[in-house]
This record gives C-alpha cells, structure tokens and sequence, in this order.
C-alpha cells in the first residue's frame, strides 16, 4: 500500500480561525489572534495532529523531536499519581493455554499448551485521580503482566476495543481535555464538561470512540463483567521468521452486564469503592474471576480487503470478519499483600514483549512505545524500577546497565560492556533473542497521515445501529445528559451535526433532548460513510449471560419476618450461584417470627439497594408498618424499581411496595414463588424503563 494517497496539514486553511481536521474538514475555531505554537525551544510547530512518519503508514520516527517533547513534557506533569488510570485495582493470578499458536509464533506463553504462566493484572480507570469513585462513565483500562520463561510480556489494554485518537501526537491534548479544566481543579472523573466535548467535536475521527463511551459499556457492574482488549494490531513472528496480525481479546466467564446510569450516580455515594470491593470479596470468597483469551489472526493480505485499515486504533476487526478464536483462559486468585508496593508500583510498558511478538505501525502504539517507559521513568524515579518485586521478571535476566537510583542489585567482575574478551560468563546477544518482523517499508518521510485513516463516521454508525433498543436510547441519553452540562451552545450544535453522520435517528433525538431550535448541517466528511452490516458482538446486554453466578441479592428484614421464606430464598440463591447479604433496621440484627436471632450484613441506611442485583422484601405486618415512615426503606424499594431490578415480596412488603406508589409489573414476584424470582433476577426489566424515566 505504499503508493496510497496521504493527508497533510500543508494544506491547511489560510485563515487564523479556521482548522484542519484530522480527517480533512475545515472547523470553525474561537476568533482572535493566536499565537504560534511552538516547542519549549520557541520553535514553531507547523503541524500538531501528526507525528513523523516513515510514509503514511509507516512506523514512527525517533527523530520527531516536537512527538518526543510533547509526549516527555505529558508524562512528567505529576508524580507520583499516574496522570491517567490513576485508580486501579491489582489482582494476582496465572494464565493458561489451552490451544498452541506454534504455526503463528515462538514466544513459549503461546505455543506451551497446559503452561501457567503467573501474571498480574491491573484495571483502572482512566480520568479520575487515585481518590475518586470506581463507578463514573469512564474507560476502563485493562493490563496484565504475564512473567513469562522469555521474560515479562505486558499487553496493555482497555475493555473498549478502538480508542478517541489515530496518533499518539494527540494524546496529551486529549487526556488535557478530559481531565479537570485547569482554572476551576473541576470536574473530577467526568467528561460532561466543555473542555472534553470541545476537543471531541473538533477531532472528528473520536467518534467511534464516542459511542463506545456513552454505551453501558462504561458503566460496568462489576470488574468481572468487562471484557480486555489490546487494540491495536500486533504481529505474532514464526519459527521461519512469518508474521502475522493479531488482535488480543478477554471475554469473561460471566458475562457482561452495565448498571443503570441513575444507579452507577448513586452507588458512588453508597461505595465510592462499590467495583474494588466487588473484587475483593469474590477472591476472598474463593469465587476467582476468569476470562477467556482469544485472537483474532489475518495476514496482509486479508488485512488490504478490510473496508478500514487496521492500523488505525478508532477502527475495530468486527467479529464476522474476523472470527476469534479461543486460545486460554486468565484466573485471578490472589489479592496484594500490600496495595502500595504491588498495586501502585506495578509498571507496565507496551514495549516489554517477548520473542515470538512485535509490533505493528500502528501510530499511536508506536507513540506509547516511548510514553509508556518514560511515564514510569518519572512515576517511579529510576531507570532500576524493574528490580521493584512486582516488576521484576521471574526468569533469569543479565546486561552491563549498571548502577543508577535505587539500584539494588550488586553486579560484580570487571566487565560492564559487550563484545567483550576478558569474561567467559558474562551475558552476550543470541540468535535465540528478539527479533523484529522483517517488513519493507518505502515511502516519502513527513508529518502524514494516511487517506485510509479518514472514515471517522462508519464504524460509529456500525456500533450504534448494534445495540438493542433499550442501548440505543441509553446512548441517545447519556449524550443528553453530558452535553446538557456543555455551557456553550456552538459545542452541543457540532457535536448534533456529527451525530447525523452515524445515526439521524440519534441526532434528532439528541437535538430533541438538548432543545435545539433546528437542526445543524452535517459536517463534511473526509471520506465516505460506509453501510457496515450490524454486529451482536458489538452489543451489552445481548451478552449477558442468562445465570446468578456472580450477583449479589438483597434480603430486607426486620423483628418479625418470616424466617422460612428468608432461609428458602437464602438457599435458592446459593445455590444458583449467587450471593446473598441481609439488610436490617440496625446492624445488631433482627428476631425473626421463629424467636430466632438472624445477623445482618448491612445497616439500612447504609446498605442502599443500588449495591444489589435484585431484592426481596420479607417484612411482618407490624415491621412493614414501622418502616413505612422510613424514607431510606422507600428509597430502597424505589430504587430496586427504578433500576429494573427483580423485586421479591411478602405481604409486608407489598404494603411497602404499595407505600412506594409502585405500580407492579411482572418484575415485582411472590416471595412463595422463588423459582420466578431467581429467573426474574438473572437479567433486568428492561420493558420497565421506559415507565420509570424519560429517554431520549
């Protein structure tokens, strides 16, 4: 694909206001007079979109000197916080593999079948500092560090399979955006804010992106009920030297599942550490998290048929392209001993790969290949970071890098170079080392960006026209919801025009809840928008999986409740694989009508029914009259209700329901009947919503 066509900022619009995208359309800018912009050397920039390539599609140059100033300059803002994916939780576990990929590359973890490799991994999100909440809308990142026999492999990835940018030259500008606007220090852990969707609406090709972060794809249930990818391209190298695409992909064994987004708002009032919890508890539990590992594999041939090039991390390989295929499994076992010198220390760098992968030419991987390193240079101050325990690889490992910050180890002997003659064991380069795919690359060097990178619109169109109904119009409002925090009008205006490119349905319905007067013109497209056939696999609620295991049900009790139907339900829930906590007036428990004395794991008011997956209220006559004055029990059942949960209840608690102005549908079951409501709980009421809130 050398001879392709390439857009260039050398064409740039003349005028002071105007800006080219990075797909070729021409955006009106705030009027005024603007000074260049330069380096911290006052060297003027001439093109801030675009990092310096080889040719269109070719690798990143080391010699990008604006890349690497902007790029060191983003990484070492804070220390010792991460700047992003400051809030993680780290888990211990191993890795499996089930199916050998020795046709496709040497690297051991991939070709050993029955191998448990131990790993450690990492998921955070990304906008929010260390001290905020787990559940805002927000990507979720997704790392692992597999220590291999070859040494340690890090893919690190998010659970949404494409990203906002094509080229890493963006990335400090994106993440400045999303992050707290610099003259208020608000808001924490938000995109709905003006600084964000301004950048979004000037950045056309962050579109599909877009839809992935509206979606319930960013409001997850459970960390257990994310899928990882890796998202962009690698290579997988064989014995003969042959390499080949891949895509990484983690499926998880329960399937996914969202929350409401009223419900994610107020669970973040309830536990601010509702997911990190979640997590733990399970573990502790003896219930491990496990995924699936699969591929998606395709030569370059295959790669120049595909109606997008695969190279540009805003684009996916949908499913029924490319098929995955299955390959191992990962099983979290272990929490840290401690949260700080495993969980916060944990360096992970896309550039630690082992024999067997390299990389593609995708542009902004080729930039993380350079920020990653640097970021945890400064995060952690000492190129010796890899000698931290929960960096350091668990196979041997040698050079000459001597000495440095917090150097640990004691190298001996008077050799500290190679080639050497004066040492018969000191570390040499092999045949049996890394090796980088062999690949022809031709071209005319410059700040470029290839013609196949300018469809921003399709694939976000693809997605969109994906989901179920009841995801459409969540989408529809999430978008309402967080332009409506937008103070300036020309920024909910642009970002209405984009919409028409992926769905006129969506933008009428988005124009409609912003109380747009008419309708915008569409912006021009740099390209034209595909018809891409739709893709169940792109959905969230087409892939939750039909089963309790993993859920959490809540049981409201108080002095006088049925001890039969609780213990009934108890031992229903179980054993469908469920667990079970009892919520109570006060947290010294509640005498049940057998004069028994049961324990409850949560006090009322601090035990609100957003933490659960469904709820049963079993209440006496006289302990449904007691609480009926109660607004945290109102709220409790509202709630439930609201957030189309499966709602158990006795006589006291339909007096309760009743209190709540509920009308029941068939959601709301008979306690005696828990064969109903263990079904009813497995999913949620989703025919429900649209009696409970207005949607876009």
């Amino acid at each position: 694909m050398s001879n392709e066509k390439s857009v260039s900022n050398k064409d740039k619009a003349s005028s002071s206001n105007t800006h080219l995208g990075n797909g070729g359309e021409v955006h009106q800018l705030a009027s005024g007079d603007h000074s260049l912009l330069t380096t911290n050397q006052g060297v003027g920039i001439s093109d801030n979109q675009n990092s310096l390539k080889a040719n269109p599609r070719g690798p990143t140059l080391l010699e990008d000197f604006i890349l690497r100033e902007k790029i060191t300059h983003f990484d070492h803002e804070r220390i010792p916080e991460r700047i992003v994916h400051a809030r993680g939780t780290g888990v211990h576990g191993y890795f499996e593999l089930t199916t050998s990929l020795q046709k496709y590359t040497t690297a051991k973890i991939l070709t050993e079948v029955g191998t448990k490799t131990p790993l450690f991994t990492r998921i955070s999100t990304v906008a929010g500092g260390s001290g905020s909440v787990d559940t805002p809308r927000d990507v979720r990142g997704f790392a692992i560090k597999f220590f291999t026999q070859e040494g340690n492999w890090d893919l690190v990835g998010n659970n949404i399979p494409v990203f906002f940018i094509q080229d890493a030259i963006k990335f400090p500008d994106l993440v400045h955006a999303v992050k707290m606007e610099p003259d208020r220090g608000f808001p924490q852990s938000a995109t709905a804010h003006d600084t964000f969707w301004d950048f979004i609406s000037l950045t056309p090709e962050s579109m599909h992106m877009v839809m992935w972060i509206m979606s319930d794809r960013t409001i997850p249930r459970s960390l257990r009920m994310i899928e990882g990818f890796g998202v962009h391209s690698f290579r997988l190298i064989n014995e003969s030297g042959d390499s080949t695409f891949v895509k990484f992909h983690w499926r998880p064994k329960l399937g996914l599942q969202s929350t409401i987004w009223d419900e994610a708002v107020k669970i973040a009032g309830a536990d601010p550490d509702f997911l990190r919890r979640e997590m733990f508890e399970a573990i502790e539990a003896g219930d491990f998290p496990e995924w699936e590992f699969a591929v998606q594999l395709f030569t370059q041939e295959e790669a120049d048929k595909f109606p997008f090039d695969h190279l540009d991390a805003t684009k996916l390989i949908p499913e029924e392209l490319v098929p995955l295929k299955v390959i191992g499994r990962m099983v979290l076992d272990r929490w840290p001993n401690n949260f700080f010198a495993e969980t916060e220390q944990v360096a992970f760098c896309p550039s630690h790969v082992v024999p067997g992968i390299d990389f593609s030419n995708d542009p902004l991987l080729q930039g993380r290949l350079f920020s990653y390193l640097d970021t945890q240079l400064s995060r952690l101050g000492s190129a010796n970071f890899h000698q931290i325990p929960i960096n350091a690889p668990k196979c041997p490992f040698a050079n000459h890098q001597r000495d440095g910050h917090m150097q640990m180890d004691q190298p001996t002997g008077r050799v500290a170079y190679e080639p050497n003659s004066l040492s018969t064991d000191s570390p040499r380069e092999s045949p049996k080392g890394f090796h980088s795919a062999v690949v022809n690359e031709s071209g005319d060097k410059g700040r470029v960006r290839a013609e196949s990178f300018a469809d921003h619109y399709s694939q976000a169109r693809q997605f969109f026209i994906s989901q179920t109904s009841y995801e459409q119009a969540h989408i529809a409002s999430a978008l309402v919801f967080e332009l409506s925090k937008v103070e300036h009008l020309h920024i909910r205006v642009a970002m209405v025009a984009h919409l028409l490119h992926i769905s006129e349905d969506l933008a009428n319905r988005v124009a409609k809840g912003l109380g747009l007067d008419k309708m915008p013109n569409a912006p021009k497209a740099a390209a034209k928008v595909q018809e891409m056939p739709a893709s169940p696999a792109l959905q969230t609620i087409g892939k939750m999986k039909n089963t309790l295991q993993g859920r959490l049900i809540g049981i409201l009790v108080a002095d006088g409740s049925d001890a039969t139907v609780i213990n009934s339900i108890k031992k229903a829930v179980i054993k469908a694989g469920a667990s079970v906590k009892v919520v109570g007036p006060k947290i010294g428990g509640a005498k049940l009508s057998d004069g028994s004395i049961h324990a409850v794991d949560g006090q009322l008011a601090g035990t609100p029914s957003v933490i659960f997956d469904a709820v049963a209220i079993i209440l006496s006559n006289e302990g449904a009259k007691t609480l009926s004055t109660e607004s945290a029990v109102i709220d409790f059942i509202r709630d439930a209700f609201g957030h189309l949960k499966a709602i158990a209840v006795d006589n006291g608690g339909e007096v309760l329901v009743n209190k709540a102005n509920i009308t029941a549908d068939k959601g709301v079951i008979n306690a005696s009947d828990i064969e109903a409501f263990i079904s009813a709980a497995k999913t949620r009421q989703f025919d429900r919503e649209k009696s409970v809130r207005t949607l876009a």
